[in-house]
């Protein structure tokens, strides 16, 4: 079996569905924003991205509203996904690079909560982390499908981009964003 055969099974087993990165449509009128092919997510606020929150790693409760201000990158991954795991190396480099300019708001997926406190703790993570509960609408709201997931928001809210899997393609749309901004 070749290493891209065995890379497209891998990357599989994290997804339940495979689809590309996509751009969400902007329109000033409309209270939804596109966040993959397929499916508009509704805006039940101003933000344009539907709000939620969902517990920090001490129990406090973090809404996405309260994170407006600044480009944020919502990245949906779990314990138990190889490829989540293995970009956050490069997650934290962009993170150092771009220090100020953007913020990462990481969203737990069907972990344990002890699972996903050992897995920040073991990844040093340095960003904002997030426990979403069984039972949440977060990945019905986002249309999550699959991990990870990582999806930017502009400084109002708003769905700028959605990428599936790790790709390459993130860190070229973070660097074009972010260094478009002075």
């Amino acid at each position: 079996m070749t290493i891209a055969a065995m890379m497209v099974i891998a990357v599989s087993s994290c997804n339940k569905q495979r689809t590309t990165s996509t751009e969400a449509e902007d329109s000033p009128k409309e209270a939804a924003v596109a966040v993959s092919d397929t499916q508009t997510v509704s805006s039940i606020d101003e933000l344009g991205a539907p709000d939620f929150t969902l517990k920090d790693l001490n129990g406090k409760d973090t809404s996405l509203s309260s994170l407006v201000g600044k480009p944020l990158v919502l990245d949906f991954w779990g314990s138990w996904c190889i490829w989540c795991i293995r970009g956050f190396p490069k997650m934290k480099e962009y993170y150092q690079k771009y220090a100020g300019k953007f913020e990462i708001l990481g969203i737990d997926c069907n972990d344990s909560d002890e699972a996903w406190r050992k897995a920040v703790k073991e990844n040093d993570l340095p960003w904002l982390q997030v426990y979403c509960p069984d039972g949440s609408s977060v990945f019905d709201d986002y249309d999550i499908q699959g991990f990870p997931t990582k999806i930017i928001l502009d400084a109002r809210g708003r769905v700028m981009k959605t990428f599936l899997g790790e790709d390459p393609a993130f860190y070229q749309y973070l660097d074009e964003i972010l260094n478009a901004e002075h």
